[in-house]
C-alpha cells in the first residue's frame, strides 16, 4: 500500500476507533506531550497532515511553514533556546531531504532538535519496487545526525520518543531522526495499553562534573597566567548556567570575549568584555580558558598570525565531549563536564587561591578598547546617503540599547560581519544568528521560533542575499502574527551590488540583484508594515515604530551597493584563481 493510499484509509480508521482504541496518530502526539513538547514546526503533506490537525486539536502548536528547510531551523533554535528538543515534522523524500540541512545544522551546531518524517512502507522500499517519493530516509540521516530511530510498530512508539528526546540532549547535543512509515500512524492498539506504553524521560541530560585532578590541574595553569583571558561560547549560551558562569569571570577577574552567540551572558558593555580589543587579547594573551567555545575555523583554529607565536600559550578548555580536546591546539588542562559544573568546581577550588590579572594587563586591555570604541564611534554616527552599513548599525544598536529584551537574528555577509561587533547584547540567548557552519537562510526560521518560544520582540537583521534564501517565510510571521521586525541591508548584491560582468556581455554580474528590489512590499501583501528607508534617520523612526507595535513588519534599508567587501572577514577561504584573466 503506498503512502498517498495509506493518509486517507488511515485517516478513517482513526476517525471510526471505538474510544477503547488509540492509534499511531495519537499516541506519537501523547508521547511527546508526556514530555512537555508541546509546539510542533512542519510542512504539511502526505502522510503527515492530519497527524498535524490531530496536535492542534489536542492543544499543541503547530507552526505551518513554507519550506521545511526554515521549519528545521526553527526546531533547531527552539532547541538551543529552550535546552529541549525542538520538533519539525516533515514529509517523505522531498520533504525529509529539505529538513536535513537543518538537522545536519544542529547537529553540527549541537543544538538539541528531532526531524520526524513520514516515509514509504520498508517492504517496498527494500526491493526498490518503487513507492510514492520510495527513499532509504535512514540509511541517508545516519552520516548527518547524533542518532536515527525507525518506528515500524505503534507499541513503540512511547520509547521512540523517549530514546529520540535522551540522544538529542544528552552529552554533546544534537540533531536525531525519526523515521515512521505511514501505515505505523494508523496502526490501532487497545488505548489502555497505548497508555501503558508512553515513556515520560526521567533526567535525559544529567550534570556531568569535571575530575577533581582536572580541576587541580586548571587551577595551576590558572595561577601561572600573566595575561589571561576567558573565551565564552554558545555552549555556554546553551547550559543556561549563567549566574555561575558570571560569577567565575568576576571573581577571576579575567578580560572575557564572548562569540557571537554567547553575547550577553555578560552584557557586552561589561567592564571586563574585551570584544573591542579581539585582535590584541587573542594575539598576547598567554592563557586561555574557553567556556564551551571550540577552537575551530571561527577562532582560526587556535593558530596563525591571530593567536601570536606558535606554541605561546595554554589553554584549558571546558567542554562535555572528551573528543573536543586536542582537536586543533594541545589543551594543557581539559576539563570534561557540563559548564556549569566547571565553572561551579572552578571557583570552589579558587577559594583562597591567589588568581587575579596582573593590573598592567587589564590596563593594556581596557585602553586598547576605549581607543577602538572611540575610533569606531564616529563612524557610527555618520549620516551618509546613501547609508553605509556602520550608520545603519549604528542605528540597531541605539534601538537594542534603548529595548535590551529584544532577541536578535543575524545573518548575511557584511551584514552579519559587522552586527557582531557593532550591536551590543545585553541578556543570554538573545542573539541568534548563523553559528559553526555560517549558512545562510536561516533568519527568518530563527525569528520565528524566537517569537514562539519567548514571545519577545524579535529583530531580525538580514543582508539582501541571505533573506533571498529565507523570503517567503514573512507571510508565516503574518499569519501567526508574530513580533518580528525584519530590516533588509539592500546593496542590491551579494557582497557588493556594483559589480561587472567579467565578460562583458550583457548578463549581470554573478553577485549583482534587482537593483533597489522592493522587499518591503513582500510583507504589505501578506498583511505586514512595510518600509523604504534610505538615511539613518528615517531607519531610526522605521525600527522604533515596528519594536514598539509589535506587528510583523519589513524594513528595506538602501545600503551603499559600494559599501561592502568579499565574503566580510573571511574572503581568503575563496580560492583565487592563478590563470590571468
Amino acid at each position: 500500500m503506498g503512502i498517498a493510499e495509506t493518509s486517507e484509509s488511515l485517516k478513517a480508521r482513526a476517525e471510526t476507533a471505538p474510544e477503547t482504541l488509540t492509534d499511531g496518530f495519537h499516541l506519537l502526539i501523547d508521547a511527546l506531550k508526556v514530555n512537555d513538547i508541546t509546539t510542533i514546526y512542519n510542512v504539511p503533506g502526505i502522510p503527515i497532515t492530519d497527524l498535524g490537525r490531530y496536535a492542534q486539536a489536542q492543544g499543541m502548536r503547530v507552526i505551518s511553514f513554507r519550506h521545511e528547510q526554515h521549519a528545521g531551523y526553527a526546531a533547531s533554535v527552539a532547541g538551543f533556546l529552550t535546552k529541549k528538543p525542538g520538533v519539525c515534522m516533515t514529509v517523505s523524500a522531498p520533504g525529509f531531504l529539505n529538513g536535513l540541512t537543518a538537522m545536519a545544522n544542529a547537529t553540527t551546531n549541537c543544538w538539541p532538535m528531532i526531524l520526524i518524517s513520514g516515509s514509504s512502507e520498508r517492504e517496498i522500499v527494500d526491493l526498490a519496487q518503487g513507492d510514492y517519493e520510495e527513499m532509504d530516509q535512514l540509511a541517508i540521516a545516519r552520516p548527518f545526525c547524533k542518532a536515527a530511530y525507525r518506528l515500524n510498530h505503534v507499541e513503540d512508539i512511547g520509547i521512540a520518543i523517549a530514546r529520540a528526546i535522551r540522544s538529542a540532549v544528552s552529552g554533546r547535543p544534537g540533531g536525531v531522526y525519526l523515521d515512521i512509515p505511514g501505515a505505523v500512524l494508523g496502526q490501532i492498539m487497545d488505548a489502555q495499553e497505548g497508555s501503558k506504553s508512553l515513556v515520560k524521560v526521567i533526567d535525559p541530560a544529567p550534570r556531568q562534573s569535571p575530575a577533581s585532578d582536572a580541576v587541580a590541574r586548571a587551577i595551576e595553569v590558572m595561577k601561572g597566567a600573566e595575561r589571561p583571558l576567558i573565551v565564552l561560547g554558545k555552549g555556554a549560551a546553551y547550559d543556561q548556567s549563567d549566574d555561575l558562569v558570571r560569577e567565575l569571570v568576576e571573581k577571576t577577574g579575567y578580560p572575557f570575549l564572548p562569540m557571537s552567540m554567547a553575547k550577553g551572558l555578560l552584557p557586552d558593555v561589561h567592564p571586563q568584555c574585551a570584544s573591542a580589543a579581539r585582535s590584541m587579547v587573542l594575539r598576547d594573551s598567554d592563557v586561555v580558558i574557553m567556556v564551551g567555545a571550540r577552537i575551530n575555523w571561527l577562532l582560526s583554529h587556535g593558530k596563525g598570525k591571530q593567536w601570536g607565536e606558535p606554541g605561546g600559550k595554554r589553554f584549558v578548555q571546558i567542554d562535555i565531549d572528551a573528543e573536543e580536546m586536542d582537536s586543533n591546539v594541545e589543551i594543557a588542562a581539559p576539563l570534561v563536564g557540563d559548564v556549569g559544573s566547571c565553572a561551579k568546581a572552578l571557583l570552589d577550588a579558587m577559594e583562597g587561591e591567589a588568581i587575579a590579572p596582573p593590573t598592567d594587563w587589564l590596563d593594556a586591555v581596557h585602553t586598547k578598547a576605549e581607543a577602538n570604541m572611540a575610533k569606531m564611534a564616529n563612524r557610527l554616527r555618520n549620516n551618509n546617503n546613501p547609508m553605509d552599513y556602520h550608520a545603519a548599525l549604528g542605528v540597531l544598536k541605539d534601538a537594542i540599547t534603548e529595548r535590551p529584551d529584544t532577541i536578535l537574528v543575524n545573518e548575511g555577509a557584511n551584514t552579519l560581519d559587522l552586527a557582531r561587533s557593532i550591536i551590543n547584547v545585553h541578556k543570554p540567548r538573545h542573539r541568534v544568528d548563523v553559528g559553526t557552519w555560517g549558512v545562510m537562510g536561516i533568519g527568518m526560521g530563527a525569528a520565528i521560533a524566537a517569537a514562539i518560544e519567548t514571545g519577545k520582540q524579535v529583530l531580525a537583521v538580514e543582508g539582501d542575499s541571505a533573506f533571498g534564501f529565507c523570503g517567503m517565510e514573512v507571510e508565516t510571521i503574518c499569519r501567526y502574527k508574530l513580533p518580528v521586525c525584519v530590516v533588509v541591508f539592500n546593496n542590491n548584491g551579494i557582497y557588493r551590488g556594483d559589480g561587472e560582468n567579467w565578460g562583458g556581455g550583457d548578463d549581470p554580474s554573478t553577485t549583482v540583484f534587482v537593483p533597489d528590489a522592493r522587499y518591503d512590499r513582500m510583507m504589505e501583501a501578506f498583511g505586514g508594515e512595510g518600509a523604504w528607508v534610505t538615511t539613518p534617520d528615517e531607519l531610526r523612526q522605521a525600527v522604533a515604530a515596528a519594536l514598539d507595535s509589535g506587528k510583523p513588519t519589513l524594513i528595506n534599508a538602501a545600503i551603499d551597493p559600494a559599501a561592502g567587501k568579499e565574503s566580510g572577514n573571511i574572503g581568503n577561504l575563496n580560492p583565487q584563481s592563478v590563470v590571468a584573466q
